[in-house]
């Protein structure tokens, strides 16, 4: 099941979202809260503008160099536990939003990665039951301010800058976290082409970790890490992620300032 949020110029809404990408049936109720029904509603996803599919009200916690090649293109040793951070809510965009590069930075790097939405509240959760607690997967630009990462030494400016997470295109509730194709293109150039099959932590083991040391909510999202091939965009650049099985995720890059 894939479950978008959009709008159609009046309060955002959720829909269902047929196989092809194409068409969006209406729902009633936030599906991360309570029950939903179709209105009857339809509509097509070029008619829509569609938002990022989940605004997380607690937190998103990020993974740092969970692909040994990333790390390495980077200078990094790999983490011998996964390596978190947090990224504040205010950072989510969605599909077709533009990120602003900030005056502060030089150097503002994509890094196309699978994101996890988790489901229900839960603490201490083992692998074997992350699946129970996922609510489903959507695809993220974990965008970094690479000189501000490097000179303030911890990660919180660098990664959390307004509009540095974009989520979307919709959140796919069915979905095999292990075998998904994660590829990142600049102007329809594929900079970034790896798979989930590479990851040094599997979803289950982050969900596990991750909720061993914060209580996980509805709609808190986990970004798993990104492939080798980072790299940064100019202005004006667009910077599309695709996750196998789930869709794209397109935004243009602009100057603060630029943004209208």
């Amino acid at each position: 099941m894939r479950i978008a949020r959009y709008t159609t110029g009046e309060d955002p809404t959720f829909g269902l979202v047929d196989g092809a990408g194409e068409k969006i049936a209406e729902i009633s109720g936030d599906p991360l809260y309570t029950k939903i029904e179709l209105t009857g509603v339809t509509t097509t996803v070029d008619q829509v503008r569609l938002l990022a599919p989940v605004i997380p009200r607690s937190k998103i916690i990020g993974i740092g160099r969970n692909y040994a090649e990333h790390a390495a293109e980077l200078g990094n040793d790999v983490p011998e536990r996964p390596l978190m951070f947090l990224v504040p809510n205010t950072a989510v965009v969605g599909p077709g939003d533009p990120v602003v590069m900030p005056p502060q930075s030089q150097r503002i790097d994509y890094e196309g990665e699978l994101a996890v939405v988790i489901g229900r509240m839960c603490k201490d959760v083992e692998p074997a039951d992350a699946r129970s607690v996922i609510f489903g997967y959507t695809c993220a630009n974990d965008v970094t301010a690479r000189d501000l990462q490097k000179s303030d030494g911890q990660w919180a400016r660098a990664k959390g800058f307004d509009t540095f997470c974009p989520l979307g295109p919709w959140i796919e509730t069915d979905l095999d976290p292990a075998h998904q194709r994660v590829v990142t293109r600049v102007d329809g150039t594929t900079v970034q082409d790896g798979t989930t099959e590479d990851m040094i932590f599997d979803v289950a083991t982050l969900v596990s970790e991750v909720s061993k040391a914060f209580t996980l909510l509805p709609g808190d999202v986990i970004l798993t890490g990104t492939p080798e091939g980072v790299g940064p965009v100019e202005p004006g650049q667009r910077v599309s992620v695709e996750v196998g099985d789930i869709g794209v995720l397109d935004n243009v890059f602009v100057r603060h300032g630029d943004e209208e």
